[in-house]
């Protein structure tokens, strides 16, 4: 085995131990079956107006469109501990207060150019929460119908298998 080899393998390990309860999550699997963070409609709402900023609506429609917000929900109970749930959920309220200090509104209540501010910010202030919702918002919009139908190239009935095929310029990605 070369040094190459090594390193691929290595980082399929790792990103395998990363991303299980995420993957679990999009396959269905519960692997949490202790208590869970019980969510407010509240706390929901506010994951859906910081998922619609990750995924604003453009020539498709957004994460908030594509009900991502109740994907987060679903994973955080059923993949995740219960102090890894309330990790998230207090970074999620921490957002909010910072929102809170620095425009006197909730994050809910800023315009589109405050919570693209408050976003950034909280890549730097609040790292782990951000890394962890931008993370699920990417996984919940793309394996919902509206991401893998609208924002990819979407065929129900594939035919024939092609491993190399070119992409036309302005191409979409297809969805698996």
């Amino acid at each position: 085995m070369n040094r190459r080899e090594a390193i691929q393998r290595a980082t399929l390990l790792l990103g395998g131990v990363l991303s299980a309860p995420l993957m679990a999550g999009a396959m269905g699997k519960v692997l949490n079956t202790g208590e869970s963070v019980a969510v407010t409609a509240d706390q929901s709402a506010l994951l859906a107006e910081v998922a619609d900023i990750i995924i604003p609506t453009t020539g498709t429609p957004g994460a908030k469109a594509a009900g991502v917000e109740k994907f987060i929900v679903r994973v955080m109970r059923d993949c995740y501990e219960k102090p890894e749930q309330e990790k998230f959920y207090a970074g999620l309220a921490k957002l909010d207060a910072d929102s809170q200090a620095k425009f006197g509104k909730g994050f809910a209540a800023l315009d589109v150019a405050q919570k693209n501010e408050m976003v950034k910010q909280s890549t730097v202030d609040n790292k782990a929460f951000f890394l962890t919702m931008k993370g699920l918002t990417v996984t919940g919009y793309f394996t919902s119908e509206i991401g893998a139908t609208q924002a990819l190239e979407y065929l129900p009935i594939p035919g024939k298998f092609e491993a190399c095929i070119p992409l036309k310029p302005g191409q979409k990605a297809w969805a698996l």
